[in-house]
Order: C-alpha cells, then structure tokens, then sequence
C-alpha cells in the first residue's frame, strides 16, 4: 500500500523547493509546461513537459524555476506503508528520470489524485492510492520495455499535432500513417505502445478535455457541446463522459462562471 502525505500542483516563474526523503518515500513530480531545473544528488537536471522524475528517500534534491520561464507541474510527495513491494520502481535506490511516451495517461491519474484532494469525497485517500498506483504500474510498464528511441517520440508527437487539430473529426490509422509516412498497422502500433492508449482513446480523451472547458466556460447546451466534438449521439456523449471523468456533463454546469 501507499500513502500520500501531499498533493499539488506548481505554477509560474518564481518557484523553488529542496527537500530529503526519508526510509520508503519518494518525491515525484511530472511536468506538464514549460522548463524547470533540480538537482538531485548534486546532479543537474533540466526538465521539460513530459519529464517525469522519481526521486526516493532518503536522497536530497532541490529545483527551481528557469529565469523567465513559466512552468507548471504535478508533484506527488508518498511513501510505501510496507517494506515489501512487487513494483521494481519502488525498489530503486537511485532517482529515476525519463521522458514518457504515456505522458497523457499518467498526466491525467494525476491530475484526478489532486482533484480527490482538493473535493475529499467519501473515500478519497483510497480511490487517491489506487490511481497513483495505476500511473505507477504504467510508468514501470514503460521502462520494462527500455528506452523510448527519440525517432519513435518524434513520430509519435507528429500524430499527436496531427490528432489536435483534427480531433473533432474521425481520425483513422490510415491518416497517420501517412502523416508519418509509414504503414497504416505500424502507425496504430506505435501510438498505443509508446502512449498506452489506442488513437480512439486518445483522440475521445482530446475530446473529453475541450468538453470540460466548453461546460465550465461557455455558454453552450450540452447537446451543442457534444455535436461540436463529433459526438451526434448525445446519450453516447453522456457515455463516454462519465467514462472518462467518473462525472457526468451536467455536473460541470455548476462550475460555470457566473461572469460567462
């Protein structure tokens, strides 16, 4: 079992945060804009959206933010409740930084941990342990497989560019396959094993996201909302929503401005 001792999430240019874990916790953070900079063990490390470092107890580290630059990202401090664990990440003795390839999934178990905290629903710190658990198992998943070649992100985040302003449309293997000039099945290959997510779930989750905003900051009906991300069944709309959030659109409508 894991236990969360804090949650959140650093914005902006003017940050600074140095720390010494202790026997069985860790510090991890996952950046999600921008650049900052840590140095952890006195080794320097610059890290960019995308990066994600672990850093276990009782190693010291301290970061800030790079001059002028703005960045934003989550950080989860925890520690194991046992000695014994069958994730080899949370065996590690030394800090683990990699760039992920299932960015977007780990990114948004998350950004859900730190919505628990902030709401404290009935059972929280439970449903909160399971996903940082979940975003672990995926984060080991991936480094079991090895390093992901640059050539393989750089393929990948050409379909991502193409998915984003295409992401209201159908977006098949065929197109980007041609996007990165290859063959529609290795296409769809390589998304889903450098993302853990297949180009459907990826493309809804797009989807989910600009819903989220379009409910908190629009005006817009619900059915308006679904009809402009591609979704002409409103019930399925509702469907893949609740999926995706655990909530379904009409909560949402609460949470808008009132100056909208």
């Amino acid at each position: 079992m894991l236990a969360i001792s804090d949650v959140h999430q650093d914005n902006g240019a003017d940050w600074y945060e140095e720390g010494e874990g202790r026997k069985l916790s860790f510090h991890l953070l996952l950046v999600t804009y921008g650049k900052c900079v840590y140095w952890v063990n006195e080794e320097k490390a610059i890290l960019e959206k995308g990066d994600l470092l672990l850093i276990p107890g009782p190693i010291s580290y301290y970061g800030k933010s790079i001059p002028t630059l703005v960045h934003t990202k989550y950080v989860i401090n925890f520690r194991r409740t046992a000695s014994e664990c069958a994730l080899p990440i949370l065996q590690l003795q030394e800090p683990l930084r990699v760039r992920l390839g299932c960015f977007e999934v780990v990114q948004e178990r998350l950004r859900t941990i730190l919505t628990q905290y902030k709401e404290r629903p009935s059972y929280f710190e439970l449903m909160a342990q399971s996903l940082l658990m979940e975003a672990l198992i995926y984060i080991n998943q991936e480094r079991d497989r090895g390093i992901i070649p640059s050539e393989k992100h750089r393929r990948v985040d050409s379909m991502k560019q193409y998915i984003s302003t295409h992401y209201r449309e159908r977006v098949t293997k065929d197109e980007l396959g041609d996007v990165i000039n290859t063959t529609p099945n290795y296409a769809a290959t390589l998304f889903k094993t450098v993302t853990s997510q297949t180009i459907s779930e990826y493309v809804h989750n797009q989807r989910i996201k600009t819903a989220i905003y379009m409910l908190t900051e629009s005006q817009l009906m619900i059915s308006e909302i679904a009809d402009y991300l591609g979704y002409n069944d409103v019930s399925y709309f509702y469907r893949i929503f609740k999926r995706s959030t655990g909530r379904s659109p009409s909560d949402f409508l609460h949470e808008r401005s009132s100056t909208v």
